[in-house]
């Protein structure tokens, strides 16, 4: 089987399994989603010849990101007979800022500069552990942080939307 094959393989269970994460009724299901497309993902990785990349990405996002998000939904209860109907200030709000951060993304792509004509020009070994980790917390220090501040947010965001409203009789 070529390369080629593999990567469209790969890349239909990527989007497929994105796509169920997001249209599943069920929190869990949508998880178990997720991550199968984590571990798709990685098999990306392993085709670009990144076998660290790959176990890092499989530790830290199959691992304990959704266990972290499994306990999430687990500690929230989401019946739909309790579930109150949130205000339309409520919906507005997330619909906001759902649109600045797609907005912030789609400009941090536009602007983003490829980086593998340096790669290419400096002839260092980037598979390197001691290389990687020079690069990632130097020249991208802020997004890296950035990631994982907008981690924090998300799980906050769901914990937040997920408490139930008290009801004023």
């Amino acid at each position: 089987m070529s390369l080629l094959t593999i990567f469209y393989i790969l890349s239909a269970i990527t989007i497929a399994t994105a796509f169920l994460t997001i249209i599943s009724k069920n929190p869990i299901h949508s998880a178990i989603y997720l991550v199968i497309s984590f571990f798709s993902i990685a098999g990306h990785y392993l085709l670009f010849n990144a076998q660290f990349l790959a176990l890092v990405h499989i530790i830290v996002y199959a691992g304990a990101i959704m266990v972290l998000f499994l306990f999430t939904i687990m500690l929230m209860n989401l019946n739909k007979e309790d579930e109150p109907h949130k205000k339309l200030a409520t919906k507005l709000a997330a619909a906001v800022s759902f649109g600045l951060v797609c907005f912030v993304m789609l400009a941090v792509f536009i602007k983003a500069m490829p980086i593998i004509d340096t790669y290419k020009q400096t002839g260092q070994d980037f598979q390197s552990i001691k290389v990687l980790g020079k690069v990632l917390l130097n020249e991208y220090m802020v997004p890296f942080e950035f990631a994982s501040v907008l981690l924090l947010v998300a799980m906050i965001g769901a914990v937040l939307l997920s408490k139930k409203e008290k009801s004023i009789q």
